[in-house]
């Protein structure tokens, strides 16, 4: 711990956090992630958003040590992920999209084993394990079997194993899948309070309120590749000052409507087939009413019309073409499934 707490010391005016060029990750024929960039500010959340099968669980793996790269190169405060993997190790901490305690333990026992894996004393590990339960609110809860506790419980829990050595760097694997409103926000508040404390955080997520509510940057990857980097705001404004919603009332004539509206409008639209819903980004209002009138003269009827702020929603699919989708499947196998995995 003695040495984890010199490299701190010594990390204090490193500017960036995270330098990646060009990572590449094959599996087979497939390749999950096709030459990534990413520069992480230290002292900052980066929000890591995109589609499951996208690359971000395996870029998060290559970052962390847990798999090497084929191609590209990364940095963490200056140590190169490949030259020096130990101490890279030491800086970081991660909690996977699946729980890794030991659900025949108690919460209190899964933290004092992971204290004393990480070489703190007997009395150091048990001080922790309740500084800790008492920061993530499971102190009531601390001698009860793992098997006992909620979801969100567990998710707490996970996350409060990873910091028990205080890493300057907490890679964040999708964080609140699967949890409940009120523990979401909980997180959140948990997630804020480690980068106002001195951590940095990188956060993948599927969650656009959550990018939107926590990250300063925020990298958009599909498909293997970073197809949009920037602030929130800053990737609002690439999609236009607004952008136009049509619900077609009858879904057949959803087709010929895009033809109209991206004829009028000189912009590529996206549709939600199953809803009758057109998108499209927009510069100039007022040609809202010639769009109205030409409908009109091919009598297709609108079940809605409204012309809106763009949201992130609105940013993912003119970039992606793609819906995202926020609900994670249980039986999700592929390449961004980490399951049990800590540093």
């Amino acid at each position: 711990m003695g040495n984890v707490n010199r490299m701190k010391s010594s990390l204090a005016n490193s500017e960036w956090a995270i330098e990646a060029r060009g990572l590449i990750k094959h599996f087979g024929d497939n390749r999950a992630v096709d030459g990534v960039d990413l520069n992480v500010r230290a002292g900052t959340i980066y929000g890591v958003l995109g589609p499951n099968g996208a690359g971000k669980t395996t870029t998060i793996r290559m970052l962390a040590t847990l798999l090497r790269a084929d191609a590209g190169s990364a940095r963490i405060f200056g140590y190169d992920i490949v030259k020096d993997p130990h101490i890279v190790r030491q800086l970081i901490g991660v909690t996977g999209q699946y729980a890794s305690v030991d659900e025949s333990l108690s919460a209190t026992e899964n933290l004092i084993i992971f204290s004393r894996l990480l070489g703190l004393g007997r009395t150091e590990a048990r001080n922790k394990a309740a500084e800790l339960l008492e920061e993530f609110g499971l102190s009531e809860a601390a001698k009860r079997p793992l098997k006992n506790f909620s979801g969100g419980m567990r998710r707490r829990l996970d996350l409060a194993a990873s910091l028990i050595a205080q890493p300057p760097l907490i890679f964040l694997d999708e964080p609140t899948t699967g949890l409940d409103p009120r523990t979401r926000n909980q997180m959140w508040d948990t997630i804020r309070r480690l980068v106002d404390t001195g951590s940095t955080v990188l956060l993948t997520t599927q969650y656009l309120q959550e990018v939107d509510e926590l990250a300063d940057r925020l990298a958009v990857i599909d498909h293997g590749r970073v197809v949009a980097e920037g602030t929130v705001d800053e990737l609002k404004a690439s999609v236009g000052t607004s952008s136009l919603h049509l619900n077609i009332q009858n879904p057949q004539e959803i087709i010929v409507a895009r033809e109209i509206v991206e004829q009028i409008l000189k912009v590529k639209t996206t549709v939600t087939q199953d809803i009758g819903k057109i998108t499209a980004p927009m510069s100039n209002v007022d040609a809202v009413t010639d769009l109205l009138i030409a409908l009109r003269q091919k009598d297709i009827q609108l079940d809605e019309f409204s012309v809106q702020k763009p949201t992130l929603d609105e940013v993912f699919l003119t970039i992606t073409g793609n819906e995202v989708k926020e609900d994670v499947p249980k039986d999700f196998k592929g390449s961004e499934q980490v399951e049990g995995e800590r540093v």
